[in-house]
This record gives C-alpha cells, sequence and structure tokens, in this order.
C-alpha cells in the first residue's frame, strides 16, 4: 500500500500515539498546542515527510520529526518507527528533604520544638 503525500496534524499525532484519541489532537490544535514547521497548526494542516512537529503534552513540549506517514493507530513499536524523537531529556528531579518524624508517644511539640522543625524544613 502506498504512502499518502501527506496526512491531517491531527490524525497524525493521534496515529503515533502523542495524544489518547483525535479529538484530543484536534483539541490540541485548536489551542495552539501543537506546530508544524514552526507554524501554528490548524487540525487539518498537512504533515509530510521530514516536517518538524512540536507537541506541548501535558508540561512537557516534544520536538519530532515525520520519517513516515500514517494515518491509522498503531502500535507503539511500529509508531517509534514512524518518528524521530528530538526531544530533550527532562532535566534531572531535585531531591525532597526527609520527613521528620517524631517518636511515637512523645505527645504535642513545644513551641521549641516546632521552631526547630521550622528550621528543619526551610520555612
Amino acid at each position: 500500500m502506498a504512502e499518502p503525500a501527506s496526512v491531517r496534524v491531527d490524525s497524525w499525532a493521534w496515529a503515533v500515539r502523542l495524544y489518547k484519541t483525535r479529538s484530543a489532537a484536534s483539541t490540541a490544535c485548536k489551542a495552539g498546542h501543537l506546530r508544524v514547521n514552526g507554524e501554528k497548526a490548524k487540525p487539518a494542516t498537512p504533515v509530510k515527510i521530514g516536517d518538524e512537529v512540536r507537541a506541548r503534552v501535558g508540561e512537557t513540549e516534544r520536538i519530532l520529526i515525520a520519517k513516515r506517514l500514517i494515518v491509522k493507530r498503531v502500535g507503539a513499536a511500529v509508531a517509534a518507527e514512524c518518528v524521530d524523537e528530538l526531544t530533550p531529556p527532562p532535566p534531572p528531579k531535585a531531591e525532597a528533604p526527609s520527613a521528620i518524624v517524631r517518636e511515637r508517644g512523645a505527645g504535642r511539640p513545644t513551641k521549641r520544638d516546632r521552631r526547630i522543625l521550622d528550621q528543619l524544613r526551610g520555612r
């Protein structure tokens, strides 16, 4: 089966598993979360092989290059072969301070204890 020359961006984003549903991909286009080659994309914007697609998914921005054009949703392994992922890795997460634990049965903390606990928490 021959590949089409271009595919709708909402259909392609759904097929390569950027969004769970095609309507979610279409809504993301309307909200301006999808860009094709730097331009804001409407749902019917065509995607061609070699186009750069930037999609804001949740809190992250994913950068993809279209290697193959697909219209139907396929398995995750096949979908990964259809794109080149250029998204930089996320920054390392900062370590949270350990939880402060008081002895069981120690009773209510005194004013001095609370000041010490607030200092440890960084308040």
